[in-house]
């Protein structure tokens, strides 16, 4: 099973060491390190840029492999020997500019879904990504828009078992961002296992009620290793 632990975005250097090493220690081997957020709100915490790529480095070298989301071809080539895994946002599913460069990376690519996307367009932007050369790409259902706002998104049960039944890709879910709610993430992370996803990408925090971006749908140290337990995860 594979498990992406991490906050929403690295803030400073403490509060991203501190959450690497006690993540570290849990059997997590990839780190969500977002240094750069694109957010609804312009006036919204953006990510910190480029100065935490020194962070990425040193969190790399705690023996983490960084998952950082990638948000134009300009960025590639400043991100990339600072980063283990690509990760392209809902916002950039069809930023086919973007698709087509990372294609020429030999980097590990996580695509998440479109907030509005059919699972046909998802798979047509995957294609974009194997024309350029690279295969070694993850599927990440993280929830589409609907009518109703119980939860941040809809976590896309079907797309997973239709995409595990129909595709050769790994699949993961995010269940932080599908739920917008923390203390929905155990039962939607159980869900979308059930369903045959490889894996999840969860938002950590030591302290969420004070994080600078999406508080409110990510859990804490305790509730992650609630987590790890109800999904039997091991090291």
């Amino acid at each position: 099973m594979r498990l992406i632990a991490g906050s929403c975005s690295i803030e400073n250097r403490e509060q991203a060491l501190s959450l690497a090493k006690k993540l570290k220690s849990r059997g997590i081997t990839e780190f969500r390190a977002m240094i750069f957020k694109p957010r609804t709100d312009p006036e919204s915490f953006q990510g910190i840029g480029y100065e935490g790529l020194s962070i990425l480095d040193e969190i790399r070298s705690l023996g983490l492999k960084t998952v950082t989301e990638v948000m134009s071809e300009l960025q590639i080539e400043k991100l990339y020997d600072h980063v283990d895994v690509f990760q392209v946002g809902s916002r950039n599913m069809q930023n086919f500019s973007l698709l087509k460069e990372l294609g020429k990376t030999d980097k590990p690519i996580i695509l998440k879904r479109g907030f509005a996307s059919y699972v046909d367009e998802w798979l047509k932007a995957s294609d974009y990504i194997v024309m350029g050369g690279n295969e070694d790409i993850t599927l990440c259902e993280r929830g589409i828009r609907s009518f109703d706002d119980i939860t941040r998104n809809v976590l896309d049960i079907g797309a997973i078992i239709y995409l595990k039944q129909s595709t050769g890709f790994q699949v993961i879910a995010d269940p932080s961002h599908s739920m917008g709610r923390r203390n929905m993430v155990i039962p939607a992370s159980r869900a979308a296992l059930a369903a045959g996803a490889d894996g999840l990408i969860v938002e950590v925090h030591e302290d969420p009620d004070h994080a600078y971006s999406d508080g409110q749908e990510t859990i804490d140290i305790d509730m992650f290793d609630e987590l790890i337990e109800e999904i039997g995860f091991k090291e």
